[in-house]
């Protein structure tokens, strides 16, 4: 409840308060009815005793009653109501008591007639206001049913593609769009028809949000926003009456753009619930569907979607004359990420010896999002440090905080963990910098991290790749057994703290020999499952493994033959180097982290 609300019932609340405190006040005065204890034969016993000194009597004029003010001898006065004037001033003659006879005031027509008015229609102003409040409520439940879209207008949106960094292709085939909203002629007049709808599709963080408004910003028309998630309710039909009151409002603002964010919410594959055809989600999606593609006509209507999971929606929404166009929003190369860091570097003053260009080659795989915190984490180290520009030290710290988690310095860790950990990096970083497609190391660090990991050693990958290499793959593997094979040749023992190498390492395995087709025993087979989830309903009595026990013998026997391998050949190359693993490890011991520099240069020694 806002603020204005609250002091308009607060308000409320005093009048009402008054009106009935004046009414009570004004009742009590006109009644004239006081309790007191005076009684008439109180009256009489104080004229034998000649206690009363005068009466003052007021007498009603339509009957004989009245009421008697006595006042004392000691100054007291009381107040007795009789129901026979007359007998009272016979009874003060009979004692020669002075009296004065007076009528008894008649009530004015403002306190008999319009006080009561006054209260009467205070109160029902006050009960009208609180039913309407009320009715109000119920207002709000009747329009359960009605769009939650948000419209903006050209003056409300000021994103355009000028904002939009990283994503030159996308935003050329976009252009179309924007084009036809502004002259829907050119197009029409050869027969041309504009696709009806777009589905942005691609990871998290890489501006498929902002493309949607920067489409909106161009061409100037209304902009509607909704999430898949505000369709569905626990009632059923009301997705459905959201999905028709949306359109229905499209259509009074045509040409407009509606944008649906996280579309998987309501559009996924049908027939994979439990509620079958009469699931609420499956309904709105069929209206949803019929609005895009039916028998109504939405002429200058343009749906733009987003969603990273592009794989669980239904076919019947990805056909053409639903979303004709799927826009691959993927994350950006090296130019890309120099021009979105940029942007967001705007408005944060820069040190002289701050190198985006360095920051851009150092950063792939980050999408958009990713870059904007990693810039915004750095100013925060900055501002923490007390400075008002940022440095090139500060986006390294901040690339360790984004990429590792924050280093807990203060953690109290025995001189033998500290060794352990110190030769586990080792074994990592040699790895790293002998194999040719995995390096070359960032930084090597033995202080824990908030991600539960005592220490870690952070490679550098300094070009963009497309895909992996059967033999890059191995290297990767090679390099997750380095700290289990520099544990083993220096201590004779081994510990737990390989055990997310060993997961990562089986993992690489697995896919090369189920997925990849890079086992020559296997062949160009492929046995891994497409199907990353069970749907219930669809695949709840399917979910055993399509190929029998001998193959899946194979595989096993294969993946252990992998892992094997890559161990021997990490041993070997350790073994080569056990300078090297000494000499990173005691400098580890000594500072706790090291830079590509100083390891690079005890390979120089």
């Amino acid at each position: 409840m806002n603020n204005n609300k609250t002091r308009g019932i607060s308000g409320l609340s005093i009048l009402l308060c008054v009106l009935v405190l004046a009414g009570v006040y004004w009742f009590m005065s006109q009644s004239g009815v006081q309790q007191t204890a005076y009684t008439y034969q109180d009256f009489q016993k104080d004229l034998k005793k000649e206690k009363v000194e005068s009466v003052e009597i007021k007498q009603n004029k339509v009957a004989p009653t009245g009421t008697l003010k006595i006042r004392l001898k000691n100054d007291d006065i009381e107040q007795l109501h009789v129901s026979d004037v007359n007998s009272a001033e016979d009874l003060l003659e009979s004692y020669d008591i002075s009296y004065s006879v007076d009528n008894v005031p008649q009530d004015s027509w403002m306190s008999t007639t319009l006080v009561p008015i006054i209260l009467m229609a205070g109160i029902m102003v006050f009960v009208v206001m609180m039913m309407n409040r009320q009715g109000g409520s119920n207002a709000k439940a009747m329009n359960f049913g009605k769009s939650r879209a948000k419209m903006s207008t050209q003056e409300e949106n000021h994103v355009t593609f000028a904002q939009v960094a990283g994503l030159q292709e996308e935003k050329e085939e976009l252009a179309e769009i924007v084009d036809f909203l502004k002259s829907p002629g050119k197009y029409t007049q050869v027969g041309a028809r504009i696709p009806k709808g777009v589905l942005l599709e691609g990871p998290p963080g890489t501006g498929k949000t902002l493309l949607a408004r920067a489409i909106a910003g161009e061409a100037g028309v209304p902009f509607f926003t909704i999430s898949g998630s505000d369709f569905v309710e626990m009632f059923v039909g009301v997705g459905a009456s959201r999905v028709r009151d949306l359109f229905e409002d499209a259509k009074k603002n045509a040409p407009c753009i509606i944008f649906i964010d996280e579309i998987d919410a309501v559009a996924r594959r049908r027939g994979t619930g439990m509620g079958g055809g009469h699931d609420e989600r499956e309904q709105t999606l069929n209206q949803l569907l019929v609005e895009m593609d039916g028998f109504g006509a939405n002429e200058g209507i343009i749906v733009l979607a987003a969603t990273n999971r592009v794989d669980i929606l239904d076919p019947a929404i990805l056909r053409p004359g639903r979303f004709d166009r799927k826009v691959m929003v993927g994350r950006p190369d090296v130019k890309g990420r120099l021009e979105i860091l940029q942007v967001h570097a705007k408005g944060k003053p820069l040190g002289d010896d701050v190198d985006l260009e360095q920051v851009a080659r150092t950063t792939a795989g980050f999408t958009g999002a990713d870059l904007e915190n990693l810039l915004n984490e750095a100013a925060i180290l900055a501002a923490k440090d007390g400075r008002v520009y940022l440095q090139q030290e500060d986006i390294r710290r901040a690339f360790v905080k984004v990429g590792i988690g924050a280093e807990k310095k203060s953690r109290v860790i025995s001189d033998k963990e500290k060794k352990i950990t110190a030769f586990h990096e080792a074994g990592h970083a040699i790895l790293f910098h002998v194999l040719p497609d995995v390096g070359p190391v960032y930084s090597v660090s033995i202080i824990p991290t908030g991600v539960g990991a005592a220490g870690y050693t952070m490679p550098l990958p300094e070009k963009d790749e497309m895909f992996n290499t059967k033999g890059k793959m191995l290297q990767d593997i090679t390099v997750s057994l380095g700290g289990r094979v520099a544990e083993e040749l220096i201590f004779d023992d081994i510990t737990t703290g390989a055990s997310q190498d060993i997961k990562q390492a089986t993992a690489y395995a697995k896919s090369m020999v189920t997925k990849f087709g890079m086992s020559e025993a296997l062949g160009l087979v492929s046995y891994g499952d497409d199907n990353d989830e069970v749907f219930i309903g669809r695949d709840f009595g399917h979910t055993s493994r399509g190929y029998g026990e001998q193959v899946a013998t194979t595989i096993d026997s294969e993946v252990k033959r992998i892992i094997d391998e890559c161990y021997d050949r990490a041993k070997t190359i350790i073994k080569e180097h056990e300078a090297v693993l000494y000499k990173c490890a005691d400098l580890l011991l000594e500072k706790e982290k090291i830079t590509r520099e100083e390891f690079e240069a005890l390979f120089e020694e």
